[in-house]
């Protein structure tokens, strides 16, 4: 159905995080503790969507139990305030089902569900996946659309098809094909959501709803701020805070992969009280370190470097 309403729908909320999941020092467990206080963190600085097991949350090496068990905690935590999605995209379309039907047990707000990847299934087979999954609950799905990582991507027919479906609400955009999500907006009532955070303004220029970001994590107030003034045409305030995230952007997306610098950053300012990483990702070290904590030093209205844990 196509919509009439140039406004973006926001079933997710609009400032999102891909958060990590924080671990024991040797990572041999999940610090549930430490998630929590992370949760409460991110709704303080302004996120209304925390993602968790995507990504960014290390779901590849995540057990189910695991899953389920952060994505309790968080609700615990900030279900009041905040929407929770949970990742349940695997290769795997019965498994993906069976993590979509025990979070939606647990009473989440809605799922994230990932083109299948490695698998490079035909674009049939990708909306047979889809459908599926998002016709085993009754929870909004946002597909996440990354072929980077996936190997393969959601064709412009796909997303035409997949956004006919009653429960597939929204598309989480890594792919930075602006021209077919102009397209696809005009054409349905899919809400699009920026997957990478370099083009975070842009997305919400041409009609994006919000972002699901990993820098978000450090520096949700300054997404907000820039999200509020897109929202009242404030574009000269927009490009401000744009352009105040870009070395935090620079600092945490291309330096290492985001997982590691965003666990690491959020160490540094004393969110975190470890920063290990389950391989195959290795911990940030100290130059690494350093790096960060300079960047976040330079940065103006985020939490600043806990001086205690400078290197």
């Amino acid at each position: 159905m196509m919509s009439t309403d140039t406004r973006p729908a926001r079933p997710f909320g609009a400032v999102g995080t891909a958060m990590v999941t924080p671990f024991t020092p040797d990572a041999s467990v999940i610090d549930h503790d430490a998630a929590q206080r992370l949760a409460v963190h991110l709704a303080d600085t302004g996120n209304d969507m925390i993602v968790v097991s995507g990504t960014t949350g290390e779901a590849p090496v995540l057990a189910d139990r695991e899953k389920l068990d952060l994505a309790r905690s968080v609700q615990e935590a900030v279900g009041h305030r905040t929407r929770i999605v949970a990742g349940v995209g695997t290769y795997d379309t019965a498994h993906s089902i069976e993590l979509a039907r025990a979070h939606a047990a647990l009473g989440v707000d809605g799922l994230l569900v990932v083109v299948p990847y490695y698998s490079k299934p035909t674009q049939d087979g990708i909306i047979s996946h889809c459908t599926a999954i998002a016709d085993s609950t009754d929870l909004p799905v946002m597909l996440y659309d990354i072929p980077g990582r996936t190997g393969v991507s959601l064709s412009y027919e796909t997303l035409l098809r997949l956004g006919e479906h009653e429960n597939i609400a929204a598309v989480k955009d890594a792919k930075s094909d602006m021209q077919q999500a102009t397209m696809v907006m005009a054409r349905t009532d899919l809400a699009y959501y920026s997957g990478e955070d370099g083009l975070n303004l842009p997305w919400l220029t041409i009609g994006g709803s919000g972002i699901v970001s990993v820098v978000s994590q450090v520096a949700g107030a300054i997404e907000k701020e820039m999200i509020d003034a897109v929202d009242r045409s404030d574009l000269p305030t927009a490009i401000a805070a744009h352009r105040r995230l870009a070395p935090l952007v620079e600092a945490i997306m291309t330096r290492m992969p985001g997982a590691v610098s965003a666990k690491a950053a959020l160490y540094l300012q004393g969110v975190l009280p470890h920063y290990a990483m389950r391989g195959p990702h290795v911990a940030a070290v100290a130059q690494q370190l350093r790096d960060l904590a300079a960047a976040i030093s330079e940065a103006d209205g985020i939490p600043p470097v806990d001086p205690a844990r400078r290197p």
